[in-house]
């Protein structure tokens, strides 16, 4: 059983570590277009080309990068001004954790609401 320190946020095991996170989204160089063959690391089954022109896709590929990967896989992979775009959706299709520690460290991420 595990005890929760008072006045101490809760960290889910599922979120990525800080230090994995890039420390602006200016950092996140990845492509805007054109097709993303991910390693077997991030996308070990199924899918693994992403048509970046093809919104599901390119939604589908995002999710992956920020639940499966690291700080090297998202500067390499994720566009900073694509995922200030699709963020809204984006949100709905991660665990608490990632979406919460995204959040946390842009502000750009939060929603309007808590802005």
């Amino acid at each position: 059983m595990s005890e929760q320190v008072s006045g101490a946020a809760e960290v889910s095991r599922w979120a990525p570590a800080s230090d994995q996170l890039p420390g602006s989204l200016a950092e996140l160089r990845g492509p805007a277009q054109g097709t993303v063959v991910l390693p077997l690391h991030l996308a070990w089954s199924g899918l693994r080309a992403f048509d970046l022109g093809d919104e599901k896709l390119l939604l589908g590929m995002y999710r992956i990068v920020l639940l499966n990967g690291k700080y090297q896989d998202f500067i390499r992979y994720l566009d900073a001004a694509q995922l200030v775009a699709y963020w809204p959706t984006l949100r709905k299709m991660l665990g608490r954790g990632v979406r919460t520690a995204w959040e946390a460290r842009f502000a750009q991420l939060r929603p309007a609401a808590a802005a």
